[in-house]
């Protein structure tokens, strides 16, 4: 072959060339995978409830529709009544977030003394940027505590630590655990050591806004039976990968909506590590159970949070929440660490929900504790039912999975929805897509999470800490 007969193709191969180098780098860009995955789910979702309509008639070899089939009565007296309490529930929280108010901030008068306690491991320059906008917060500075505590790192953390008391003085105490104990124990060293009359809590790869504080605190100088606060949490690092832009929405409504509601029933279940404040008396009346509580006979190290939520709803105190008060967080970046740490909360949600069986149904508040019987018996149904859903979810896939993808993808459009509006109503519309991503992940990468939780929810471990850092 000539010479001249070959440029062309040299043309072709270069003109390939560069269009795959092209459709390589508009991939390589978040915003250009977030488009693809968005626009791809709504596709599939669409797609999906076509086919549920072509087979939705197949329904009938099941003979749901059937009294005298006892699967089909199974269904009817089952599916209607959970379906009954769950949208009767959601109405009843919608009702209840429009219900809700947040505190506006008290004077720097009334604002209470205040030490807030940063437990830090393996946290490296982040702890730098979470103390800095700590020490930025307008709050009275004769009335504000910051307390550093490494919790036995073995990177560069203390470095750290140590030159935030440099640039901060006496506004900034720190200490330095001999080893790695957990986050429970670092904690237990800040309460005793803490001067203030309200504790907040903030993880070291948190940063907050400059009225965060004072906003966080201010219920506890409006109402007197306030034991704990919980604060209103976003993610950090939702700038570039895919999991932090959809746990984004779906902290949206898990804080904004739900604890919204919880908050009108001053009994709001978890107070998160990211950002909470607990009344000094209500802290020390169960801190020694706190720090050392079992389960099963094994010392817990996880779900410090929850279950000092549990342990002050206990005493009698009312738990609040206040969405004006943002904290930002890392999450995981990747599978791994984000099905880790869904383990984590799944297994404190198991071990705390025991412990809330043993008082909620007694004389435990002296009054409202209705709401609390009622978010406790909406979050047992979720764990229950996770083991007859994962069969359920088997028996379809295994007899008609078309009929299962298609109807599952139906009912993600359909009840997905609402996170989409209401984000979109709160924040951005086009960031509110990524709630049917979420939901996707969730339910054909996630649905397992419960069940295990509960078959393993006897072991301890933090799961996420050995995961590289990326801060």
């Amino acid at each position: 072959m000539k010479r001249k007969d070959l440029e062309p193709i040299k043309k072709q191969v270069t003109l390939l060339s560069r269009f795959r180098a092209k459709v390589i780098t508009f991939f390589e860009t978040s915003n250009a995978w977030g488009v693809f995955i968005m626009g791809s789910t709504f596709v599939l979702m669409l797609g999906s409830a076509y086919m549920f309509y072509i087979l939705h008639n197949d329904f009938s070899q099941f003979r749901i529709e059937r009294r005298e089939s006892w699967i089909g009565m199974f269904f009817l007296v089952v599916g209607t009544a959970l379906f009954l309490f769950k949208a009767g529930f959601f109405v009843f929280s919608f009702i209840r977030y429009f219900r809700y108010k947040a505190i506006s901030s008290v004077s720097d008068e009334e604002l209470p003394t205040c030490t807030v306690i940063v437990p830090a491991y393996n946290e490296g320059k982040q702890v730098w940027n979470t103390l800095m906008s700590l020490a930025n917060s307008n709050f009275p500075e004769q009335k504000l505590q910051l307390f550093a505590i490494d919790d036995g790192s073995v990177d560069d953390t203390w470095q750290w630590i140590k030159k935030a008391k440099e640039r901060l003085g006496s506004k900034l105490t720190i200490h330095k655990q001999e080893k790695n104990m957990g986050k429970r124990h670092a904690l237990y060293h800040g309460f005793k050591k803490g001067k203030g009359d309200i504790f907040v809590t903030v993880d070291s790869d948190s940063e907050v806004n400059t009225d965060t504080l004072r906003n966080l605190v201010s219920p506890f100088k409006t109402n007197k039976a306030c034991g704990a606060v919980a604060g209103n949490i976003r993610v950090l690092n939702n700038k570039k990968e895919l999991l932090p832009k959809m746990l984004d929405v779906s902290f949206v409504l898990s804080f904004e909506f739900v604890r919204s509601a919880e908050s009108t029933l001053n009994s709001v279940l978890c107070t998160p590590g990211a950002l909470a404040a607990y009344k000094r008396e209500a802290v020390f009346g169960c801190l020694e159970s706190w720090i050392n509580q079992t389960f099963m006979g094994v010392p817990s190290d996880i779900g410090e949070d929850r279950a000092l939520t549990n342990m002050i709803l206990k005493q009698g105190y009312h738990v609040l929440f206040q969405r004006n008060a943002f904290a930002y967080t890392n999450v995981p970046e990747k599978y791994t660490g984000l099905y880790k740490m869904f383990i984590r909360w799944g297994r404190s949600n198991v071990r705390e929900n025991l412990e809330m069986s043993k008082y909620v149904f007694t004389n435990f508040r002296k009054r409202g504790k209705w709401g609390g019987r009622l978010l406790f018996v909406n979050q047992s149904l979720r764990i229950l039912m996770s083991y007859p859903l994962l069969l359920f979810m088997l028996f379809f896939v295994l007899t008609h999975p078309l009929l299962f993808l298609s109807s599952t993808f139906l009912s993600i459009l359909i009840l997905t929805t609402f996170p989409v509006l209401f984000y979109a109503k709160r924040y951005n519309l086009s960031e509110s897509f990524w709630a049917y991503s979420y939901s996707v992940l969730y339910t054909f990468g996630l649905f397992w999470i419960t069940p295990y939780a509960i078959a393993t929810a006897n072991k301890s471990g933090w799961l996420t800490r050995n995961l590289p850092n990326k801060k």
